[in-house]
């Protein structure tokens, strides 16, 4: 298996570009050693001989596609990463659907690309905390991974996973089970996990609030201006857009205003 542990200068372009065609994330040298580390681990695991051969496999096999694209995925997070933008989540943008829509009724939430379940629960949690009882919410969560999707809808951490949940949520929305928590049922029921690639258009609409945090900075600039794009289309009037906080719309044709809070810097769909 000599070329399954290594890719050619032709093998790396013909597996950066199908990778780039199908899902929009981007390999470059800079980033090749992690390509030849996945690809290298999804050999092992499939048994399969050679690079070429894998190569062959993928283009006519869709099913294995999907796995080869969810093993080359970056997925890290973790509950109430970056505090900040669940701070202006709670202290901007719900009071400011509340005023604009002045009824009580259901805020709906999209979180894309959500991995393991940390993002959405997070959302779920907090919504729980600061709604008043008459309002509703819903959650959308995301990914390309189905691994990700399957934990994440599983719903069980290991408790070296819940760093970063303070005390009296992990008391209030998780059970303590052997090895870890659970998120409890009236927590999970609020979520619907769904696979989706961000290069398509989900068919989702009237969305409120999308997070889809650390996730274009794996796209070129074409790609990232179709995922904004598609993200404009799927939004309500007056909806909010969070992004990673490494991460800038700066640049972009896109019609998102840019809002900056005492907390979080977001952005905003005005119309």
């Amino acid at each position: 298996m000599a070329d399954a542990v290594f890719l050619n200068d032709a093998n790396f372009d013909q597996y950066r570009d199908l990778i780039y065609a199908e899902s929009g994330i981007t390999f470059t040298p800079t980033n090749r050693s992690i390509l030849e580390s996945r690809l290298k681990e999804r050999l092992r695991e499939k048994k399969v001989d050679s690079v070429t051969n894998y190569l062959d496999t993928i283009r006519r096999d869709k099913e294995e596609l999907k796995g080869f694209l969810d093993s080359v995925t970056t997925n890290l997070t973790r509950f109430f990463r970056n505090q900040a933008q669940f701070d202006a989540l709670e202290k901007h943008v719900i009071p400011e659907l509340m005023n604009i829509k002045r009824i009580p009724s259901t805020i709906r939430f999209w979180s894309a690309g959500c991995s393991t379940g940390e993002e959405p629960y997070t959302i779920a949690m907090l919504m729980s905390e600061v709604l008043p009882s008459a309002w509703n919410y819903e959650i959308l969560a995301s990914d390309l991974s189905l691994k990700c999707l399957m934990t994440a809808k599983e719903g069980f951490y290991a408790e070296s996973r819940i760093v970063g949940i303070p005390d009296n949520y992990l008391a209030k929305y998780f059970d303590k089970v052997d090895g870890g928590y659970k998120i409890q049922p009236r927590i999970h029921s609020k979520i619907r996990f769904d696979y989706h690639n961000l290069k398509n258009d989900s068919q989702q609409r009237n969305f409120d609030v999308v997070f889809c945090r650390n996730v274009i900075i794996y796209f070129d600039e074409v790609a990232q201006n179709g995922v904004i794009n598609r993200f404009w289309d799927s939004m309500a009037s007056k909806s909010f857009l969070f992004i990673g906080h490494s991460e800038s719309l700066f640049g972009m044709k896109t019609q998102f205003e840019f809002v900056k809070t005492e907390w979080a810097t977001l952005y905003r769909k005005n119309i």
